[in-house]
């Protein structure tokens, strides 16, 4: 049996495996059902996703986000990522909390970190060091608005 892939998800995935129209909705959770994967988590994504949720009094949302967040292994060195967050930024001038996910992600060995967000949208790319692949519906889809890209972290 292979190596389980190390999978560090941002929020907007999660967002969009609970909430997402079908076409966003369904390669979200084809990513979250997949038995060959880890999950990776970090409290910087678990507090994007989760209050809203209870704000907004959606309890079956919050649940689903609960169930992944359990599942998921977790980077909890907040004095040691906040830090190094903080540092990072003041050279790029990229939010610390940005590079607190890109730090966790990193911290727990992930072999693929995936987003909702549209390649190029973060410096955060160059930064980490991390080649594009995509995930999408299908090929037309995915040069027009897939529903995420996954960033395979390169080895040495």
């Amino acid at each position: 049996m292979a190596r389980p892939i190390r999978t560090f998800l941002d929020s907007g995935v999660l967002i969009a495996a609970y909430k997402g129209s079908p076409s966003i909705e369904v390669p979200a959770n084809n990513i979250l059902d997949d038995p060959n994967r880890v999950f990776l988590g970090s409290p910087f994504v678990r507090h994007e996703a989760s209050p809203k949720a209870l704000y907004s009094r959606q309890l079956d949302e919050y649940r689903f986000y609960q169930k992944y967040f359990r599942r998921a292994a977790f980077c909890d060195d907040l004095k040691s990522i906040l830090s190094y967050a903080g540092k990072e930024s003041a050279k790029s001038g990229v939010g610390a909390i940005r590079y607190a996910a890109a730090i966790c992600k990193e911290s727990l060995d992930a072999d693929e970190f995936i987003t909702s967000e549209r390649p190029g949208a973060s410096p955060l790319v160059a930064r980490t060091e991390i080649s594009l692949s995509f995930k999408s519906r299908s090929r037309k889809a995915s040069m027009e608005r897939p529903c995420c890209w996954a960033f395979a972290t390169r080895r040495a």
